[in-house]
């Protein structure tokens, strides 16, 4: 298994207790994180990469819980699976957040924890909630552009 997906398992095994017990605890400073990296990766030399993933979603867990209801609006957030919310929390956090990671890597990445820890439709649902941010991050860029161009079009005439 590739470090950094090492890495995003026991980072989402991490998330997990922490919603598990009502995401009042940090999991770093409780100690969760360290735990679950020595009892799952033992030897992971990641350069604080599985740190950087909690504490981002720790940090931005209120916008990204608000897309996760906008964009799988049939599922209240709090009746989405542990697994799968958390999950989401992690692909939206590196679709979002993190320049430095491809969209379509963590779309994947995203998609795999969900095969592996989720259950039989997980794939399917982490992909749909994941793709459709991806598709509208992609139009707004596209609209951007547009805007950036249209004064020089306009300066031209």
């Amino acid at each position: 298994m590739a470090n950094r997906h090492l890495a995003r398992s026991t980072v989402l095994q991490t998330l997990y207790e922490w919603d598990f017990n009502g995401c009042e605890a940090d999991p770093i400073q409780n100690g969760w994180l360290k735990h679950n990296l020595t009892e799952f990766a033992s030897g992971l030399e990641d350069g604080g990469f599985s740190e950087a993933l909690v504490q981002g979603v720790l940090k931005n867990r209120k916008e990204i819980d608000n897309l996760i209801t906008q964009y799988a609006p049939e599922w209240p957030i709090s009746q989405i699976t542990l697994v799968d919310r958390n999950i989401l929390r992690l692909g939206i956090l590196e679709l979002k957040f993190e320049e430095n990671i491809p969209s379509k890597v963590a779309i994947n990445e995203a998609i795999e924890l969900a095969k592996g820890f989720g259950g039989n439709s997980s794939g399917k649902f982490v992909n749909g909630v994941l793709g459709a941010i991806y598709k509208d991050m992609v139009a707004k860029k596209e609209l951007k552009k547009i805007d950036l161009e249209e004064p020089k079009k306009k300066e031209e005439v």
